[in-house]
């Protein structure tokens, strides 16, 4: 078994961080938040938001270049990056109907394409893709697409585990050397809701939608930025041992340990390889995040 460094992640910075993601959290606000003002702030220029839409249903990156073609190639452009740049996750079966019932009143207020549904876009799909295709832009000349990508935040609406999941795939960014990682704020929509708990989130979310949508948006653009401890662990055994592992363990490819690792005995020619991302928090025991996609 093998628990891996941990990794830094938010933000640049000089020196190495012991944390893989970033949460947002910060206390409610009583002040009343004009509507097209926020809006204004969150919503991503449209030929961005068209990109990463296309690149994403195409699982491709080039499949966004006909809206950077057609606003004549980026930096010539007028237009301006957002202030702070918004995209939603939405775990639609989180909640009861309330899942479902938030995505619909989130694309309402900030447009189709920046709020996504797990059920049809997975968090490693709007990296791999979506993200890419912000960063290609950006090394065509587009200024306001490098702009939008460093400035961009995410908010999870959903339990723990769907929190965890989007966290893991943001957090690949990291390895890859494509930062900064997006901060992260979140929308409780799960049953304990622990992490959320932990980091000023709350155990539940408003039904009183209108208000508490503006609310959580204007927060997630405002929060400071906390951090959270991340490991990630490997377990190898021989091929053919049966082993019930919990959701947050997945069988994964045999992994190559590092040559100056120490270990204890003789390690057999064939293995099964087990991986999985936990997190630490102010919290009892350990919260992990399920690898499947």
């Amino acid at each position: 078994m093998e628990s891996s460094g941990r990794e830094p992640v938010l933000r640049k910075s000089s020196s190495k961080s012991s944390v893989i993601d970033s949460i947002k959290g910060c206390k409610l606000s009583g002040m009343k938040i004009p509507k097209d003002e926020l809006r204004k702030k969150i919503t991503m220029p449209e030929y961005l938001r068209f990109a990463i839409r296309d690149a994403i249903a195409a699982k491709d990156v080039d499949a966004g270049k006909q809206h950077y073609d057609g606003n004549d190639g980026g930096d010539m452009s007028p237009l301006v990056a957002t202030d702070s740049p918004l995209v939603v996750f939405v775990n639609s079966k989180s909640g009861g109907r309330h899942g479902s019932e938030l995505k619909s009143r989130l694309q309402d207020f900030m447009g189709d394409e920046q709020v996504f549904d797990l059920q049809n876009v997975k968090p490693h799909e709007f990296v791999q893709y979506g993200l890419a295709c912000l960063e290609h832009f950006a090394d065509l000349g587009d200024c306001c697409a490098k702009e939008c990508r460093e400035r961009l935040r995410v908010i999870v609406a959903g339990g723990d585990g769907t929190v965890g999941w989007v966290l893991g795939c943001l957090g690949e960014l990291y390895k890859k050397g494509r930062e900064p990682v997006p901060p992260t704020a979140i929308i409780p929509l799960g049953t304990g809701n622990d992490l959320s708990r932990s980091f000023g989130w709350g155990g539940s979310f408003s039904t009183k939608w209108k208000a508490a949508i503006k609310r959580i948006l204007d927060r997630a653009i405002h929060a400071p930025v906390a951090r959270l401890d991340s490991w990630n662990l490997v377990i190898t055994m021989p091929a053919g041992a049966e082993l019930d592992t919990p959701h947050a363990l997945k069988q994964t490819e045999e992994i190559i340990f590092d040559k100056d690792l120490d270990k204890e005995g003789h390690l057999p020619e064939e293995v099964s390889c087990y991986q999985g991302v936990f997190y630490n928090y102010f919290s009892i025991g350990m919260f992990s995040c399920h690898l499947s996609y």
